[in-house]
């Protein structure tokens, strides 16, 4: 899933233009996934209960701004834009327990130490999502698709040791907050050596741990901008060797995203298909490869009648099968104003979407 949808709908209140690259996910039709008709499979039979710690069903959104102007190389020019952090308290009462918040400026050089200012300013916003309800969860997910700069992480661009050593930097400064997921990397794509980046994935599983965040939830994300219909298939069988100090895999979950256009980029207001043919088959893949799990952290659609319906039967067909697919956050609300093609940041009134209102609400926890 690729991002580079444009930036011209930020809030009225940003002061500056950024960068029109880097701020949307979407698989990977255009890396040779082919977009799947809509499907009435039904809900598969649910799988032993996995004790990884988290709600019965996580159901929320992206509040994205933190990652504005990062492009799929890696690279970025802004400074980005902190999201409201009214919409956190906004979502919650409505049912909402899972924030996405995306990154992309923790380090500024390879290697090097955390920025503490920029810290500071995104673990505010952090904080008042966790603030927001007693069982919110956060992802907190560095927006770099598996590269610095155009480099790929152990394969010519930094190196493991390097991504290790941001990872323990950033799980010491969480490792007290139990709610907090790791997103390990988002959209990795273009990875030419699968077994390279499951062994890059596996270093940073280790330096998160051995940074004492042993509670938390890890997000591990496989080829294809973490396409949800390739990973049985492209990254997932090395994937599924990596593994966890603290034991077992129930903390471990594949990170998936998938889209609902025409060509699967997020970039259009319209879906054609309610993608259930594919969750369907991961499900299944999860299932044989014991009862492992998912959760599908960008997903969306334009306020659209036809990604009302469709998104709506997608969500439904995860939560029907949240023994192996736990939950999902929609792309995208946060520093997004309400131009944005996949929008679903409330108006100015605080009323919500339509998308939000028919397709989203009735799906959460």
């Amino acid at each position: 899933m690729f991002k580079f949808a444009s930036l011209t709908a930020l809030l009225a209140a940003v002061p500056y233009v950024l960068a029109q690259s880097g701020v949307r996910g979407a698989t990977a039709c255009v890396s040779g996934t082919v977009c799947t008709p809509s499907s009435t499979s039904s809900a598969a039979p649910a799988g032993p209960t996995i004790n990884n710690g988290l709600p019965a069903f996580l159901g929320g959104l992206n509040t994205a701004g933190y990652d504005f102007s990062v492009a799929t190389d890696g690279s970025f020019t802004g400074t980005g834009v902190s999201p409201p952090v009214s919409q956190y308290t906004h979502f919650a009462a409505e049912g909402v327990n899972i924030f996405r918040i995306p990154w992309q400026l923790m380090t500024p050089t390879v290697g090097g130490p955390i920025n503490e200012t920029f810290f500071n300013t995104y673990q505010t916003t952090v904080q008042a999502a966790l603030n927001s309800g007693p069982e919110v969860h956060v992802i907190v997910d560095v927006h770099n698709y598996a590269r610095w700069n155009g480099q790929i992480i152990g394969q010519g661009g930094p190196t493991n040791d390097q991504f290790a050593n941001f990872w323990s930097q950033v799980a010491t400064k969480f490792a007290s907050q139990s709610r907090i997921i790791f997103g390990v990397m988002n959209e990795p794509h273009d990875i030419p050596d699968l077994q390279s980046w499951a062994d890059s994935v596996q270093a940073a599983v280790n330096a998160i741990r051995a940074a004492g965040a042993t509670s938390q939830v890890i997000l591990i994300p496989g080829s294809s901008y973490s396409s949800a219909q390739t990973l049985p298939t492209e990254a997932g069988p090395y994937l599924l060797k990596v593994t966890d100090p603290i034991g077992g895999t129930a903390k471990l979950l594949f990170d998936v995203h998938k889209y609902l256009d025409s060509d699967n980029s997020g970039t259009h207001p319209d879906c054609t298909t309610d993608n259930t043919a594919v969750f369907q088959t991961l499900v299944t893949w999860l299932q044989q490869n014991g009862n492992r799990q998912a959760l599908l952290s960008e997903t969306g659609g334009g306020n659209t009648a036809s990604c009302e319906t469709m998104l709506n039967t997608q969500l439904a067909f995860i939560k029907a099968n949240s023994a192996s697919i736990v939950g999902f956050s929609i792309w995208a609300g946060g520093a997004f104003d309400t131009t944005y093609v996949l929008t679903v940041t409330p108006n100015a009134d605080g009323t919500d979407q339509p998308l939000w209102i028919d397709a989203v609400k009735p799906n959460l926890p």
